[in-house]
């Protein structure tokens, strides 16, 4: 899973579709509770929704639970489930709004960036002040490394959502120091008043701006805050399992993530817990699972796959050639030092003069990207 699953949370706090308009509905005041699905809701409406396949505010909400398991598990086929639940409209041209948001959500999921923005643009066109799509596209180009564009769409966002989605625009161009600082002095003042979503989220990404700080300290601190929240987030538990490994703390990775996790990314983080503490990895499975993307032309696992060829099988020439398509669809920092890192691995330091070059534009502060880059431009003994 990428930063941008993370992101997302926000979305799945704010839509809240009534049957009546189908309309998303996104809350002036960040304090208002919203009704929550209850438990395994997805049965009572797939069973009400047979019943009446055409009727969208049940599309959308069934849609949308799917969405908010697939990222709380990871597990990618609730997305295909709620692509089912949109079926009467996916292949329309113009979609009623609720679908487009839907439609556009499920396809950066597959890392279909294109036609993602191109139905958020659609839906802005129609809704200018829509504030959900606004998100949904800042989040998506902040993927895709285009940051001055993502900080524009942030301005259209109210409150916390507004602060972290422009604070981590502003963090990954050139302004982290401010942009942490800004971050962390917001969700201070909010407290327990902000959803635990909201939290969950800026609190993530403060984590992630503290480790490209190389302030391992509050890293931690802030990892540890979000998942008090108990709120189930795979990315939040990829996330602290890199930094747990990079602390060498594989132990306690083994103790956060189960034997047989569904996510590709956690069974991987799993695999490089076990090859640390000197245990056999599960690499089978892992092979098992990235052969199956392939069969299905789902590229959303690439980052993964090539990290496993880089540091389970050592492969570095097939890491890199990964890394390198990888970087043709998304440019986050992990994609960066992924490639950085298999191009050192390969010996083949030509390979990555383009990340170089694209670090330094953005202006991209992050001390192990910093570190890796200097190696690169060494000069070879």
């Amino acid at each position: 899973m990428t930063r941008l699953s993370c992101l997302l949370i926000a979305l799945s706090t704010f839509l809240s579709p009534s049957v009546a308009s189908a309309e998303p509905y996104l809350p002036s005041d960040e304090s208002q509770v919203l009704e929550r699905l209850p438990e395994a809701p997805a049965s009572a409406l797939r069973q009400r929704l047979s019943q009446d396949p055409t009727n969208l505010g049940l599309a959308v909400e069934l849609a949308q639970s799917y969405i908010s398991a697939a990222r709380a598990e990871g597990d990618p086929r609730y997305n295909g489930y709620a692509q089912a639940a949109l079926s009467p409209w996916w292949q329309d041209a113009a979609p009623p709004i609720p679908v487009l948001v839907l439609r556009a959500t499920l396809r950066q999921n597959r890392h279909d960036f294109a036609a993602a923005l191109a139905d958020l643009d659609q839906v802005l066109a129609r809704r200018p002040d829509h504030s959900q799509a606004r998100l949904t596209r800042a989040v998506i180009l902040q993927v895709q490394g285009r940051y001055g564009e993502a900080a524009t769409s942030c301005r259209y966002l109210r409150g916390l959502v507004a602060a972290t989605c422009a604070a981590e625009s502003a963090s990954l161009s050139g302004r982290l120091d401010d942009s942490y600082e800004a971050l962390r002095r917001a969700f201070q003042s909010a407290g327990s008043s902000a959803p635990p979503e909201i939290r969950l989220w800026g609190q993530t990404v403060l984590a992630e701006m503290a480790e490209r700080r190389g302030d391992g300290q509050s890293a931690e601190r802030h990892f540890r805050t979000a998942l008090a929240l108990g709120l189930p987030d795979a990315y939040l538990i990829g996330a602290y399992s890199d930094f747990l490994l990079a602390q060498d703390r594989a132990d306690e990775v083994l103790d956060l993530i189960p034997e047989a996790p569904r996510p590709d990314g956690l069974l991987l983080r799993r695999a490089l817990a076990e090859r640390a503490l000197g245990r056999p990895p599960m690499l089978a499975a892992l092979e098992a699972r990235f052969a199956a993307s392939r069969r299905r032309g789902d590229s959303a696992h690439q980052r993964a796959e090539a990290r496993y060829r880089l540091d389970l099988l050592g492969h570095a020439e097939a890491a890199l050639t990964l890394a390198r398509d990888t970087w043709r669809v998304q440019r986050e920092p992990w994609d960066a030092r992924l490639l950085l890192r298999a191009a050192l691995a390969a010996g083949r330091p030509e390979a990555a003069r383009e990340v170089l070059a694209w670090l330094e534009a953005t202006g991209l502060e992050d001390v192990r990207l910093a570190a890796l880059a200097a190696r690169l431009k060494a000069p070879a003994s």
